[in-house]
Order: C-alpha cells, then structure tokens, then sequence
C-alpha cells in the first residue's frame, strides 16, 4: 500500500503556530510551478490521501503531469467537507439512520456510524411564499409562532424626509396614516440582536410579519423532516444542521462555514467541499474548491470514498482594467457568462488571473463565480490573493488563524500575487476580458444567456414580439400588440399590456450575495419613495434575503423600510420564487393575462428565467440587478426606454427618470452570520443513539437498503430468468427515471398517500419526501412522458407479462417482487443522461431492478448504479436490442464469474435460446469492490460492523 508514500513532505510550519503541512512545491519542481492553483488544490489532496487503493500513487503522478494528463484520465478527490440542502440531504441523513440499525443487527456498535467528512446541512429548499404584500391583509393567520422579544434600540442617526405610514401590518406603533408625517423620527440603525424599527415612529418590530408568517407554515408544513434533522445533529459527530430562517446553502456557506485553510490535528490544508447545491460553486470566489454534484456523490464523500472526475482542462481568464463605477457587479458577472458561453468551457475549470481580479472585491467575485454552471464551466476559481486576506480580516477572522493561513498558502505556493503574465500558470487556453467593456444589462426574456443592454430593451421587447415562437421570440400579430386590458384591483383601475411586469424579485439564488447591489436596490428605493414614486399593487413583489446578514445590512444602512414601502417586503430565507415557490397572481390579473393573451414580465435578481420558471402565465422572464428590479417595478413595464421615458412623476407633475434615482455603489458592509431561531431552538426532537421511527410517518422512513445485509458479502448470485421491467429508447434522463415536482393525484404514490388519510392538499412534492423511500419508489418511472417501446406511447406504466395486465410501473414491479421474478431494463444510448440524482439509482433498486442492459450510459449514472448495487451492462459496439432481435418480452439469465474484473465479458441467455455476450461495465477495481458488496451503503455498513 502507498499509504505513507508521501510522508516524506510533511514539513513544520515556519512560524509560531507550529502546525504541519504536506509541502507539495517538493514533489513536482518545475512542474508544480505552472500547475493551475486549482488543479494545485487537486494534488495536495490527493497526496494527502493516498492508500494505495481509492486513491493511488499513479493518481498523485498523473495531477502532477496535469499538462498532459488534462482531459484523458479520471482522478478521484476527497474534499475537506460537504455541504447538504435539505431536499437532496435528508435522504443520505436517513441512510445513516438506516445504516445504524443493521450495524446494531449485525452486532456492531451503531455509536460508531458517523459521516467521516464534515458535514453541513441547511434547511433552505422548504421556504414557499404563503404570504406576501399582496397576500398577508387577508391570509389566515395558520399558527400562533413565537416572536422575538424586541431588544435594545440601536442609537439614532440621520434625519429623514418625514414620509406617511401606510399603516403596515408588521407596525406596532399608533400610526396614523392619514397624517403624512406623524410621529415621523430619526431612522435608527440596526445592529445585531435588535429588532427591526418602523422608521416613522420608531416602534420596535421583532420580525417581518410576512417573514413570522411564512416561517409558521414553514415548520407546521415541515416539522416531521425538522425534527430528524435535529436529532441528526445531535447524534452523529461531523455534522451541523443550519435551521430555517437562517439563509441559503451557498450564502451560509460563504458567510460562515468556508475555513479557506483546513486545520485537523494539527495538519493544515486548504479548503474544498462538494455538496447538493449547482451554486456551491460560490465559495471559488474566495479561493475555496468546490462544486455541486448528486446525492450519492455526496453521500459516497460522506462515507469516506472520493468523488472521482475527469482531470480537467482549465481556462485562465485574463481580466483587466476596471469597470465602470455605474455599472454593477451583476452587469459584470452577466458580461463574463456571456463571453464564457461563447468561448465554449463546458466540463472545464475556468481560473481568473490578470490585473483586473484585484480590481474585483470578494463579493464580486463569489457572484462571479456562483454563476458558472449557467456558463457550462464545472467551477471559477480565484486563487487566495491580498484582497481574499482583507476580507476576512475585515470579517472578524482571526488574526493569529490569518497569520497562520497566509504563511501556509504561499509556503505551497496557492497564494496569488500581482505580477506579470509571465509568472502565470500554463493555461490549457487563454481568453482576455476588458472590464471596462462592460455595460448595464439584463438576460431574458427565455434564457439567461440572452443578454440585452439596458439602453436597448425597449426595442429588444418590441422584436421579441415580431419573432416566431423561439428562444426569444412570442409571435404577437402587429394589430394586437398594442392590445391593453383593464383590470380592478383594490378599488382602482389600471391596465395590462405586453410587457407589463406582473412579478418583481430580488431573490435569495445568486445576487443577495453581494452588498453592493443589494443596498443600491435599497438606495434606489429609498431615493424613489422621496420622489414620491410607487410600485402598482397588483404585482407580486418580494424580497428573500440569501440569509439573515443581508437583513442586517440592510436595516442597518435605514433602507430596508423603503424597500417593504414600496412592497419588497422581506418573505423570508430560502429559495422561493427562482423555483416556482412564489404565490399565486391575483385573479384579476391571471383573467386579463388570458382574455388578452397577453406577454407579461417577471423581472428577477436570479440566475435562471427560462419559460414557465416563475409561473406558467408568465411568459417573458428577465434576470436583473436587484435595483433594476426595483426600477421595472416602479415602471411597470419593460417596454421602457429609460434614458427617454420616465419612471412617473412627483407630487407636482415632474417627470422622474432613472438617471435621478440610480445610486452610486456603495462600500460593502458585512457582519456575523446570526444561526439559529426561537422556532428552531425550542423545536422537540429525540436524542437517542438509534433514531425511533414513526411507522405513521409519510416523510420519515426506514428504507429496506439494509434488509438483507450480511457481516461478511456473500458471492454474487446468478440473474436467472429475469423479466424486461422497462424496454427504453436512447437519452432517458434521470428526470424520466426519478420521482420529482408535485405528486399527480393518479400515481400510485398518490394511492399510498390516500390511504393513509391524507388529502391532495397535504400530498407536498416528491423533493419534500425524499426521506420516504415508500413514496420515492412509487414515483420511479412515473413520469407521464416516459416512452416504454411496449406501449407505443408516452406514459408511466408498463406490462407485466405473467398476466398481461397493463399496470403502474411500480405495481408492475410489486407484482414481480411477490413472485420472486427479479427485473432488467433493456434501454439505448445515454441512459440516464441529465442531472445527477440519487433516486434515478436508488428507485430502480428498490422496484427490484438488478441489472441495466444499454448501448451507453452517462457516467455519473453508471456510478450511481454500481453504488447502490445494480449491475451496469453494455451491448458490444455496434450491437442493441433491435440487431439482436430481442422483443423484451423474453426473460433473461447470466451468471457472473467468480473473480469479477472490470470490463469482463458475460454470456446472456434468454427464455427463447438467443445467447448473446454483454460488457460488464465496471472500469476499476473499487467499482467492482462496491458491487460484491451489494453497493456503497453495505460496503461502509460492513466496515462499521
């Protein structure tokens, strides 16, 4: 074994810490020298974990020699931690559960089951918006939840102009709206630990009402889930559950979990984590590695395995020059998709470099880079520079830690300086980017690489209407584009036209990451109240805060009241309207949308627009920078030019535009993430060593993973006389395979909801319920456009051929299941290609799938199937179903060899006398480990027992 192949490295650090360190620079020379920093980051772990069998010596080599290794050889990774959302980490949660009661059965101490990575989960997928502006006079208030009592006021600072109270339910004051100007006062700051203020009378408010509200039905919906999660984090060591309320995966991760530097026993090494989440990419920003991948990835990083990747290419992007002041962080991230897009860095690691990065603040990077799944790029890294170190001394690290971390990073040479190009890493391609190239825009109305300049989005709209139905365009007969349509909302009047914006957010996704934006929406609010403008009552606004912080620095620099006057209202933390969370237009506005087929507009400081995404009745999605989101509110349009036209007028018939509103950017202000909430601390959960499952439980449930497991694996056993469950065609997604979005009334997980005495109402999705393996079983294979070649047709049912019936997909499967008859599924090219998930593997098993037989499959899949025990089988090139003659109605047999290898041959036998030779699609020797084993949960189950 090599598990002390690298010893020799370990070196003392030169300073007062005395801490140990793998030096790297020793092993490689010259080569470490022009090594990206990233693929550096790659080559400290992989030395720092080698043993000779998941991570071996030729893997250490082959980084090393990255110039020529880049795109032909997998690698594995451990990183240093993982982060977990609660949709995709209540699954690998339960497995743990899970995975102590066999250890117990087997006889093993189930103390001793713990993640062996540090583990971070948020609950942050759970938060929808119930209550808003438009919704919360009315709303039934649906719980009595506790408010925080109000603390001590922050002192006052300056004198606003005295504005109305328009008699906010969140207000507690005596306010009077009628008296512009009443009990009008100082605004105060707010600091941390002190209630929010009503600015016009300085009446203390705990929280947000529609915030308190919204948090209420959070953990009435969702308390079942809460509660395993609180036991998680009281039971095994290594993992911390970060509680509703507090903000979203990827802020928190930014605000509070990221180490930058690792430290354990004394050893130190940088920073890296994988997790749940597309933007966990954010945290490249500050130098840390780190990418989203699925959940039996991370479930597999968990249990001690690495997550294994193709050695990447990497693009050094060279920035240089500054942007202009008036342009925002946002228009520069959207600016840099755009020409990353079109260079083509799909699967690479980009690395910024050039005279521009220290132009660029942290926060401007970590938006940078939380943006690159939109641009294909697997990660954007910004190695640990000067301006990184300023950060976080300006963020209350540590100093003597900072020391310590600087010393470190350029000891390994992972700390970047301001030098010229010839000092720079040997790219695998190099592009350039003028910052000072970069205008004002937004991306829309479809897709987010659709970038249209600000000053040419009224012509841009009037085009998109002219267009043939595409990826821009709405085909909008000329005589009917003029069309507007009344509508009586609140006592008044007003009307609808194309590009009239029905919904305006300044979301929690991408943009609230970074306080320069965030508090230019609020000046810009704060400017326009002034001016005595407004934002029309029909459209759906809301403002969801990336976490608690950015309330903070909001209300702090006396914006926050401005935003809610105008009806951006804080709705709470966590994704809402980015993913289809958002409550429902009113009526009024859905029946005039219809009756005029009319084009409307969502505006969103998101990352994603695409059609439907926001709401099914709004068709033209625009992504924008959080105070342009509040201009197109206030406008009520995007069919504006706002260098011509104005926003609307002050109390004396002035004209108000744009230009007189916009703020300039301002310093970024940052404090200390505030975890935890009186809900959360007070919420009941158990602390026992085994977790007392609830056998009435519809979210929480033991699965079967287990049911079987012995202390020793037992020898692979023959498939004989297999039954086709499926017979697919080519590019069957993993969205065709897992269970996802709402649960359709019909399907048989509906069934299994009814009778246990819930109505539709109470069914929630499949996301919400992904700790029922129960529910999660009987949504594999039911999506409506799956196409089973025994059908003809698209739709989730198949044949079970012992009867003829045509059946559910999963009843099919419990019939087989009950007759002991074990499953296959035939399938063509690319099965499972899309989006990683973990039940497109652990549904298929549980429907009692033993193998797959397809011409190809997507890698990710394939690995996922090995993982949890079903056999990956390949056609011989050139070979498939229909050159074979295989109908799928037949049944099949193969026997595996005693010492299975990866790549061997097997001999298939069917029911009609065709014999016919598959591949054995494991390709290293940990794969077929994995697979004797019956799959990664038994593997590590064993070895806990």
């Amino acid at each position: 074994l090599d598990r002390y192949a690298f010893e020799y490295l370990i070196e003392t650090l030169n300073d007062s810490s005395r801490k140990k360190f793998f030096n790297v620079p020793r092993l490689g020379g010259t080569k470490y020298d022009v090594l990206p920093y990233s693929i550096r980051v790659l080559l400290e772990a992989a030395v720092r974990n080698c043993d000779g069998f998941l991570m071996k010596k030729e893997d250490v080599m082959n980084i090393l020699d990255w110039k020529t290794k880049q795109s032909n050889v997998e690698v594995p990774f451990f990183p240093a931690r993982v982060l977990l959302q609660d949709f995709t980490g209540i699954p690998a949660m339960v497995d743990f559960a899970a995975m102590r009661e066999a250890v117990k059965i087997l006889g093993g101490d189930p103390k001793k089951v713990h993640p062996a990575r540090p583990t971070d989960l948020t609950v942050d997928h759970s938060l929808q918006i119930d209550f808003s502006k438009c919704a919360i006079q009315n709303a039934p208030n649906p719980g009595g939840g506790d408010v925080q009592k109000a603390g001590k006021l922050s002192p006052l600072r300056a004198q606003p102009k005295k504005l109305p109270c328009r008699g906010q339910t969140t207000c507690r004051g005596s306010c009077d709206s009628g008296e512009p100007g009443r009990n009008s006062g100082k605004f105060s700051s707010q600091i941390e630990n002190t209630p929010i203020l009503c600015p016009f009378h300085l009446q203390p408010v705990p929280e947000p009402e529609t915030v308190l509200k919204n948090q209420e039905v959070e953990f009435g919906r969702n308390r079942e889930r809460l509660q395993f999660f609180k036991w998680s984090s009281r039971v095994f060591k290594n993992v911390a559950v970060i509680p509703p309320g507090t903000g979203m995966a990827h802020q928190v991760n930014l605000e509070y979990l990221s180490r930058v530097v690792f430290e354990e026993d004394d050893l130190l090494f940088p920073d890296s984590v994988v997790g749940t989440d597309s933007h966990i990419t954010m945290v490249n920003g500050l130098g840390i590695l780190g990418w989203g991948v699925g959940g039996i990835e991370t479930e597999a990083v968990m249990l001690g395995l690495p997550v294994s990747l193709t050695l990447p290419e990497v693009v050094g992007c060279e920035l240089t020059g500054s942007s202009n002041p008036f342009v925002t962080s946002i228009d520069v991230v959207l600016g840099i998709t755009k020409h990353l897009r079109q260079v083509g860095v799909a699967g690479k690691f980009v690395e910024f470099f050039g005279s521009g990065v220290s132009q660029l603040s942290i926060v401007d990077r970590t938006t940078i880079a939380n943006m690159c799944p939109e641009y294909g790029a697997i990660l954007s890294f910004f190695p640990v520079d000067n301006v990184t170190l300023k950060h976080l001394e300006h963020t209350g690290f540590d100093k003597a830690k900072l020391k310590s971390m600087e010393t470190y990073l350029k000891a390994v040479k992972l700390f970047r300086h301001d030098q010229d190009n010839s000092g720079e890493p040997a790219y695998s391609q190099v592009i350039r980017i003028h910052l000072n190239s970069i205008i004002a825009s937004v991306s829309g109305p479809k897709r987010p690489q659709d970038r249209v300049a600000v000053t040419d989005m009224k012509r841009d709209f009037q085009a998109c209407l002219n267009e043939k139905v595409g990826f821009k365009g709405f085909q909008i007969a000329a005589e009917k584009q003029k069309d507007n349509i009344s509508i009586h909302y609140e006592g008044s009047e007003y009307k609808l036209s194309h590009g009239s914006v029905v919904m305006a957010a300044v979301t929690s996704c991408t943009n609230n990451c970074n306080p320069s934006v965030m508090l230019a929406a609020g000046l810009l609010a704060k400017k326009a109240v002034d001016a005595g403008l407004h934002v029309k009552p029909y459209i759906r606004t809301s403002l969801s805060p990336g976490s608690g912080m950015v309330t903070h620095y909001l209300s702090s620099s006396g914006v926050l009241p401005y935003l809610s006057k105008l009806g951006f209202e804080v709705v709470g933390y966590g994704c809402s309207t980015c993913v289809g969370n958002t409550a429902p237009l009113s009526e009024a506005v859905l029946n005039a949308v219809k009756q005029g087929d009319l084009v409307t507009c969502g505006v969103l400081s998101g990352n994603k627009n695409f059609e439907g995404r926001l709401c099914d009745c709004v068709r033209a999605n625009y992504l924008a920078s959080p105070p342009l989101v509040v201009a197109y509110a206030i406008a009520g349009t995007v069919n504006i030019d706002f260098q011509t036209e104005p926003l609307g007028t002050d109390a004396t018939g002035k004209s108000i535009y744009l230009q007189d509103i916009w703020p300039s950017r301002e310093e970024e202000k940052k404090s200390t993430v505030h975890m935890g909430n009186k809900r959360w601390n007070s919420l009941e959960a158990p602390d026992s060593v085994l977790f007392p499952w609830d056998l009435k439980s519809t979210y929480i449930r033991c699965p079967s993973f287990f049911d079987k497991l012995t202390k020793e694996p037992v020898a692979l056993q023959p498939i004989e006389n297999a039954h086709v469950l499926l017979y697919l065609g080519d590019s069957v997604t993993t969205d065709h395979i897992s269970p996802a979005g709402s649960i359709a009334r019909s399907s048989a997980a509906a069934k299994y909801l009814t009778n246990r005495g819930l109505t539709p109402r109470e069914f929630n999705s499949y996301g919400a319920r992904r700790g029922n393996d129960a529910v999660m079983t009987r949504g594999t294979f039911a999506n409506i456009k799956l196409f089973n070649k025994f059908l003809g047709k698209p739709a989730p049912k198949t044949i079970h051929f012992p009867s003829g019936q045509t059946l559910d997909v999963f009843e099919a499967a419990e019939l087989y299941q009950k007759e002991g008859v074990p499953l296959i599924i035939l399938a063509g090219k690319k099965y499972g290609s899309g989006n990683s998930r973990d039940w497109a593997a652990k549904g298929p098993y549980l429907l009692g799938v033993k193998a797959v037989l397809a011409e190809s499959y997507e890698k990710i899949h394939k690995d996922h199937l090995i993982g949890i025990g079903i056999a990956p089988l390949q056609f011989l090139p050139g070979e498939n179903a229909d050159s074979l003659g295989l109908s799928g109605r037949e049944t099949f047999s193969l026997t595996f060899p005693e010492e299975l290898s990866p790549g061997v041959t097997l001999t298939i036998k069917t029911s009609t006398g065709k014999v016919f030779t598959v591949i054995a699609s494991f390709e290293n020797d940990v794969e077929v480990t994995l697979y004797k084993h019956g799959g990664l949960l038994n593997f590590v189950a064993r070895k806990f027992s």
